[in-house]
């Protein structure tokens, strides 16, 4: 009978593990298509691991193309503050770039969506940062609250 029931508490910890990290979908090529998704996470910053029901967006994209083409959704952010989307490649500080920005709505809910000259992206980062964080001009974090961003669970690369 323990065996049954420690067998049920580490199932229950396992679906719930996976449940956090697969409940928003699955990051990556949409098929044979040339479109990718990316998802976005609110972390913990002591060990990365994902926030059970914290904020979280989804980023829709092109794998190649003249211009890199997305929109993204985020969720669960604090209402009415200012974020911008940026990339960056590796290592930190890496060079990088603002994607675009918005100010989410009273509900937490923030659309960004654009069209950009990137060049080649690969293995980049994406994350959603607070505006007031990061000089656009100058492809610089100024600030870093990494408990107020959005980061990737997958690289993403991109070919004009």
């Amino acid at each position: 009978m323990k065996k049954i029931i420690l067998f049920a508490i580490v199932f229950v910890f396992l679906f719930a593990a996976v449940g956090t990290v697969f409940a928003k979908g699955k990051s990556g090529a949409a098929g044979k298509s040339n479109v990718g998704h990316l998802y976005l996470y609110e972390k913990d910053p002591s060990n990365w691991a994902i926030v059970p029901d914290g904020a979280w967006g989804k980023m829709k994209y092109n794998l190649s193309g003249p211009t890199f083409n997305f929109v993204f959704n985020g969720h669960a952010l604090e209402p009415s503050t200012s974020y911008t989307l940026i990339y960056y490649l590796d290592p930190w500080p890496g060079h990088g770039m603002c994607l675009g920005n918005a100010m989410s709505n009273e509900g937490g809910n923030v659309h960004i969506a654009g069209s950009v000259n990137t060049g080649t992206l690969e293995g980049a980062k994406i994350w959603l940062v607070l505006s007031s964080d990061v000089n656009c001009t100058a492809k610089t974090m100024t600030a870093w609250q990494p408990t107020e961003y959005l980061f990737e669970n997958n690289v993403i690369s991109y070919t004009p």
